[in-house]
């Protein structure tokens, strides 16, 4: 497939299209592909780089929820299992089954209750290629990692996902379908004239005024997503977004394997550590109520303490926030549905229609997770159908994603593949290539006979061919947006390579 250029900020600007989406989230990066892919003209403002909140700062799972079972919330469970099952077979470069290790400590959760959950997570989202659970002693496995004191627990399974990859590749195929993505772009705001939205534009970088006009818009904005309504008169709804926040830290590796281990708290939440990027553990998450500006969120010492405090409750290996070398947090954009708790309010999603006084429509998205973005989609263009058509049938279940389409979805297999065409890429960066880009690595390796001929490399296995690919087509822009959204490099990097790599960029800002 050839790929769409990026399209410039000069492009439509006269023309009426179907769709303007605001946000460049997982939402908005999925609807912008469903909606392209009917046919419909679409246009999606993002007013940073795409993935730059929320949506890059998950727990990285693609996973029904365990969790949400003892909260009832069995319908968004079987959806997310239903779609985790989609997901992992339309992109399996970026998405990975793996195990979880759900140590089982008297006092809290029964073993009775566990059970109970795991023959409902194995069973209510229908067939899946992924193991059963199991109860487990941690005498036979696992233990060189737990405390003595805890005997026996259980294994389930989900999946891992490059987070910000996967907003980048619905972007990537919206805009090959012909939808316009207008990062650092930022929306000011709307006025409706002859059943149309006028929206005002502003380019980040340039200060450069625009109108897009468009018969109706989606506000995916996140954390934003009440500062967007707020910009367009005469628009109100009836539900309200909640913020939580939730962070993580990176912590050298804890233990040797590729499972993960889900940790019960005493207050009733689970943390989980994770491997990550080779080398590395990452622990995750808190549910902290959030007040003050989502671009500016960090973690807090009690958080860190918090997560280093449940890990020292089952690990041998003691950890402290001195151990800590990254770390994240995001702003998660829920339904607020009155719960009393931050961890206890609904991850479900809610897609809302503004009372915008017979203006044009307006639909805004409340909540959701990662794992059910596609089938939000799928759901915000039904809604959307009475006003703005889209004749064609649901399809984004089965198309892949850019670079997803492995042979029999055997990651493994293509691996070998691009090794034995590329043998001069040392294997870690042979790996990170085939997970990051799938059958996409050709369009910036195929000709190169050595590693000389990808130019210019500036630390951990990134070189200039990849650098100027993920510009060209992935509208990347800054060192952070490389080294910490496209990839997560940034961990294996030092100080003087990324200052290399924004020399670079600051040289040569066309390409």
């Amino acid at each position: 497939m050839e790929f769409s250029s990026i399209v410039t900020a000069s492009d439509m600007a006269d023309d009426c299209v179907d769709l303007l989406i605001v946000g460049g989230g997982i939402n908005g990066a999925g609807i912008a592909r469903d909606a392209a892919g009917r046919g419909l003209k679409v246009v999606l403002v993002e007013q940073a780089d795409l993935a730059s909140a929320t949506s890059s700062a998950s727990t990285k799972l693609i996973h029904g929820g365990l969790r949400y079972l003892e909260l009832f919330e069995l319908r968004l469970v079987r959806e997310a299992l239903q779609e985790r099952e989609r997901l992992l077979a339309i992109a399996p470069h970026i998405i990975k089954p793996m195990q979880f290790v759900l140590p089982h400590v008297e006092g809290l959760r029964p073993r009775w209750q566990i059970r109970m959950g795991l023959f409902l997570y194995d069973h209510m989202g229908g067939q899946h290629r992924l193991p059963v659970s199991r109860t487990t002693r941690f005498s036979d496995e696992f233990q060189h990692t737990l405390k003595e004191t805890i005997l026996h627990g259980f294994v389930y399974s989900d999946c891992w996902v490059d987070d910000s990859r996967l907003v980048v590749l619905n972007a990537m195929d919206a805009a090959n379908r012909g939808a316009q993505i207008r990062t650092h772009t930022r929306f000011h705001g709307a006025n409706a004239s002859a059943g149309r939205w006028h929206a005002q534009l502003i380019d980040q970088s340039s200060g450069e005024q625009s109108t897009v006009t468009a018969r109706a818009m989606v506000n995916a904005a996140g954390p934003w997503v009440e500062d967007v309504l707020r910009s367009v008169p005469s628009a109100h709804n009836a539900s309200q977004v909640r913020l939580v926040k939730g962070s993580h830290i990176i912590v050298p590796k804890l233990y040797e394997g590729d499972h993960a281990f889900l940790l019960q708290h005493p207050d009733g939440r689970v943390v989980f550590t994770i491997p990550y990027e080779r080398d590395f553990t990452l622990i995750g998450t808190t549910d902290v109520p959030y007040e003050r500006d989502p671009a500016s969120v960090t973690i807090s010492r009690e958080e860190i303490d918090y997560l280093c405090d449940t890990v020292n409750g089952y690990f041998l290996r003691q950890i402290s926030a001195d151990d800590v070398k990254w770390t994240y947090a995001g702003v998660r954009p829920l339904h607020d549905d009155d719960a009393a708790n931050a961890s206890r309010v609904t991850r479900d999603y809610k897609l809302e229609f503004a009372d915008t006084d017979h203006l044009p429509p307006l639909l805004s998205v409340f909540g959701g997770k990662i794992t059910t973005y596609r089938r939000l989609a799928e759901m915000a263009l039904h809604r959307l159908e009475p006003f703005i058509g889209n004749g064609s049938e649901n399809w984004t279940a089965d198309a892949p994603l850019p670079g997803g389409e492995l042979p029999h979805g055997d990651f493994e297999a293509f691996l070998a593949g691009v090794q034995r065409r590329w043998p001069f890429l040392p294997e870690p960066m042979a790996r990170r290539l085939a997970h990051a880009y799938g059958t996409r690595i050709s369009d910036f390796v195929a000709a190169a006979r050595s590693l000389e001929d990808l130019g210019t490399h500036f630390g951990a296995g990134l070189t200039r061919a990849e650098v100027d690919y993920l510009r060209t087509h992935e509208w990347a822009r800054t060192a952070d947006d490389i080294l910490w959204r496209r990839s997560k490099l940034g961990l294996h990097t030092t100080p003087a390579e990324r200052q290399t790599l924004r020399q670079y960029l600051e040289n040569n800002k066309e390409v």
